[in-house]
């Protein structure tokens, strides 16, 4: 195993990446013999790949600009053949230009397949996709640690972090609740009530305005843990929700969440 000495959710220049992984500095997949890795970026800044994460899968698309991919020559075979050839895979996201966040060590999460996209010319072509899940989960953060993040790295790590999960059955159950959403939801809430609009009614030990998440379909009834469906409310409105469960107070907090939504889209725009 090729000890990079990474961190999850380290940034690198190009250079650096070159440097530590004795690869190229072209491209977005980067094969090196010297380390026994192969580099893969998904790049946002460029828009002729369309990779995409889903339940903590990253749906990665392979190489090659002009008419259909191949498997035959070029990284796409290393990447197919992952699983049984020996190379350790090395995942990077660019977000902002020129910077590259390590992602750690992912591998194969099913078979890869084929779908259509369009090519550097607009032509519709085939192209390889590989389902891709980290090897090693992010950390579960402390809330220090999340009001350090930015706004598009915490909506990214939830991304990566929303996995199909079971809830463990304990004496009572648990059900997972996403941290990074979390505080995406009460940094979009700007330290008032969703509900009433007053201010949190005091600050926690981190000197952040203290608010609740707020499932408005619980989890148990089959609600999701994702942004139309959570909102950011005072401890007393919390009991009222709980207490009351009044239909037009959850009809007011389904309006919110929806305005949630948007508030994340233009938050993640600036």
């Amino acid at each position: 195993m090729f000890e990079a000495g990474l961190r999850l959710g380290d940034t690198l220049t190009n250079d650096e990446l070159r440097t530590l992984f004795k690869c190229g500095n072209m491209g977005g997949m980067r094969r090196s013999r010297q380390t026994g890795t192969l580099v893969i970026i998904s790049d946002d800044t460029k828009s002729l790949y369309k990779d995409e994460w889903k339940n903590g899968i990253l749906h990665y698309t392979g190489m090659g600009k002009l008419g259909d991919q191949s498997l035959e020559g070029n990284q796409n075979g290393t990447l197919y053949y992952s699983d049984s050839n020996g190379i350790e895979v090395h995942l990077f996201e660019v977000m902002e230009r020129a910077v590259y966040t390590y992602r750690g060590i992912v591998q194969l999460a099913d078979e890869p397949y084929q779908s259509l996209q369009a090519d550097e010319e607009g032509q519709l072509r085939r192209v390889w996709i590989f389902p891709l899940k980290p090897v090693r989960e992010l950390d579960e953060p402390e809330d220090r640690a999340l009001s350090q993040l930015s706004s598009r790295e915490l909506e990214r790590r939830s991304k990566i972090s929303r996995r199909e999960r079971r809830p463990k059955t304990v004496k009572t159950t648990v059900y997972y609740r996403d941290p990074y959403l979390k505080e995406l939801i009460k940094r979009i809430a700007e330290g008032k009530c969703q509900f009433c609009g007053a201010d949190a009614p005091f600050l926690d030990r981190n000197h952040e305005p203290y608010l609740e998440e707020h499932h408005i379909k619980r989890l148990a009834d089959g609600g999701t843990d994702t942004i139309d469906n959570i909102v950011a409310i005072c401890p007393n409105c919390h009991r009222r929700m709980h207490v009351l469960n009044r239909e037009e107070d959850i009809l007011k907090l389904r309006f919110i969440a929806e305005k949630n939504e948007e508030k994340l889209n233009r938050l993640l725009s600036l």
